[in-house]
Order: structure tokens, then C-alpha cells, then sequence
């Protein structure tokens, strides 16, 4: 695989240079301090590989890679970044590259990306995924028993044990439309179109509805 690396950092350059040299099939065919430097070296060297840099004098690593995409089509960009932004993220994975790794990852998955990356895959720092998952997790609707209150479980364990809405209503001390209203949610979370369909499901979840 030939990598060309892009950051303003020469030592940074060199560390990457050093790490990669390790590995028998990864040659680094060049080095760029900057996008201009970054799109002619790539015209020249016709890189496999290229890790870019987020931040760059003049113009942004992002702002970049559409130029690099055009200049080297088949080459697979590799964004390597001081910052886990997951709106940067986002904006490098819509604009096309093939992964996104911090600069305090260990030495490894840099490797890991620039593979993934010649596979035809995407990857993304630990650091990385995690803030883009947590918003998802955050906002993601709990479904089927999970989304019953504990009053609407309650009501269905003891559907489940045969009793109807008026048994349960002076049992609980509450009106049957309530009893009504909460069956009427629960066959909606659960999925249920009759009231049989309901009851058969509360006699069989009877058992994990404590």
C-alpha cells in the first residue's frame, strides 16, 4: 500500500513514517505540509493511502478532500485529527472519507484504519464512534415491554393471570376506563390488533413481568 501523509507537523510526519515503515507492505511515497502540497504530491506519487490531517494552514483537511478525490479517484482518505467532533466526523464521512482517527489513538489503530480503509471499509476511532452512537442511544424510544409504565405492567401481569378489567379496577382501586385506556396503549406498544391477541401475549410474559 502507498500512503502519503499529510500534516503541517513534520514530526509528526516523521512519527507516522516510522510507525508505518514497520509494516512490510505499506510504503510512505511521500510527505505534505499543506493542501496544495497534498494535492500535487498526489498527482505524482498516485498514493493507495492518504492520512490528512483535519487542520492545515490555509485550507482544512475537509476542504481538501474533494480535490484529492478528483485528483486520485481510486486513493482511500484517511482523516487523522487532534479533535473527536462528531459534527467534523459527519461532515468527513459525507464528504467521502474512509475513516477518521484521533491523534492520541494508540499506534495500532492507525494501522487498523489504513487497512480498513484498503479493504473498502470505514473506520472510526473508539473516541469516535462512541460520541456519534451516544446521541442515537440517548434518543432511541424503548419498545415493547419496555415501553409499558409500571402501572400498564402491572395491569397486563394480571391479564395474563386471567383476571378482567373490572377484577382488576377494584383490585387497584381504579376506574375500568382506566383499566380501558391503559389496555388500549399496551395493545398499540405491544403491537396487538385484538384484545385476545392481547391477552394470550400478557399469559405468556407472565413469567418476566414482576
Amino acid at each position: 500500500m502507498r500512503v502519503l501523509i499529510v500534516d503541517d507537523h513534520t514530526l509528526v510526519r516523521a512519527g507516522i513514517a516510522r510507525l508505518l515503515q514497520g509494516s512490510p507492505d505499506m510504503d510512505v511515497v511521500a510527505e505534505a505540509s499543506d493542501a496544495q502540497q497534498a494535492i500535487d504530491l498526489a498527482i505524482i506519487h498516485r498514493p493507495d493511502i492518504i492520512l490528512l490531517d483535519l487542520s492545515l494552514p490555509g485550507r482544512s483537511g475537509l476542504d481538501v478532500l474533494q480535490p484529492l478525490q478528483e485528483a486520485v479517484p481510486h486513493a482511500r482518505i484517511v482523516i487523522m485529527s487532534m479533535h473527536s467532533d462528531p459534527i467534523q466526523v459527519r461532515s468527513a464521512l459525507d464528504r467521502g472519507c474512509a475513516g477518521f482517527v484521533v491523534k492520541e489513538a494508540a499506534p495500532q489503530e492507525l494501522e487498523l484504519a489504513i487497512r480498513a480503509a484498503a479493504a473498502g471499509q470505514v473506520f472510526l476511532s473508539p473516541q469516535v464512534s462512541s460520541k456519534m452512537i451516544a446521541p442515537l442511544l440517548a434518543n432511541a424510544r424503548p419498545t415493547g415491554i419496555d415501553a409499558l409504565s409500571p402501572r400498564q405492567r402491572q395491569i397486563l401481569r394480571k391479564l395474563g393471570r386471567g383476571m378482567s378489567s373490572k377484577e382488576i379496577a377494584v383490585e387497584l382501586d381504579i376506574s375500568v376506563k382506566t383499566v380501558e385506556t391503559h389496555r388500549a396503549r399496551m395493545m398499540e406498544s405491544l403491537g396487538c390488533r385484538r384484545s385476545n391477541e392481547l391477552l394470550l401475549l400478557a399469559a405468556k410474559l407472565d413469567s418476566v413481568l414482576g
